[in-house]
């Protein structure tokens, strides 16, 4: 039972809109599938990691520390979200899809590396990750430790991972349909909700 629900989490926590399924689309239109895949297996990872600290009780001593710290982490967040954004922007005034002939950019490292910053500096996923462990821990449907804990925390990251799979799919598969002057409005409107997005986060640390 906690495996389907632990798969169900995982799904449905990854669907809303932020700055890491723009992150993952902007990858998969700017490079290709594996790299949007990549950066979706990523956050799949992260997310079964988060969850399974969480679990052990990691997360009480991180809410333990100063809300001047927490401050200071989603400014960090807003920043690298803002970025972000500008590289969108500034990819949308340039972006063209290669033609026969032109070189295919290499394999990068970059959906990870920004997958990694964008998820680490986001304290709201710290919060949600310890109110998923303490629901399930509080209903007696996952324990602290041992194999329940590694097996539900599989499962919100490969419920987690299979919404990347389909999002990166859906997009890729439209990509040859979409002209390039589409594809620079598209990076461009992606490159401005990631803009709100950091100014929100950088403006609600006053809240």
């Amino acid at each position: 039972m906690f495996i389907v629900i632990g798969l169900a989490i995982g799904f449905v926590a990854a669907i809303p809109l932020g700055p890491v399924n723009v992150f993952v689309v902007s990858q998969t239109l700017k490079r290709d599938f594996f790299h949007g895949v990549l950066a979706g297996i990523t956050t799949a990872v992260l997310d079964m990691v988060y969850c399974l600290i969480a679990l052990m009780g990691f997360f009480q001593i991180k809410f333990g520390l100063s809300p001047t710290l927490m401050s200071v982490m989603k400014v960090i967040a807003g920043l690298i979200i803002l970025i972000i954004s500008y590289r969108l922007i500034r990819d949308s005034k340039t972006f063209s899809l290669p033609q026969n002939g032109d070189k295919i950019p290499a394999a990068s490292h970059r959906p990870i590396l920004g997958v990694i910053l964008l998820y680490v500096t986001n304290p709201s996923l710290y919060v949600f990750w310890f109110a998923v462990a303490g629901t399930m821990t509080g209903h007696n449907l996952v324990h602290n430790t041992g194999w329940t804990a590694i097996a539900f925390a599989a499962a919100c990251g490969l419920g987690s991972l299979l919404w990347y799979v389909l999002l990166v799919r859906f997009v890729s598969r439209r990509q040859s349909r979409i002209h390039p002057e589409m594809f620079r409005k598209i990076l461009l409107y992606l490159g401005s909700a990631l803009v709100l997005l950091g100014l929100y986060t950088i403006v609600s640390i006053f809240f």
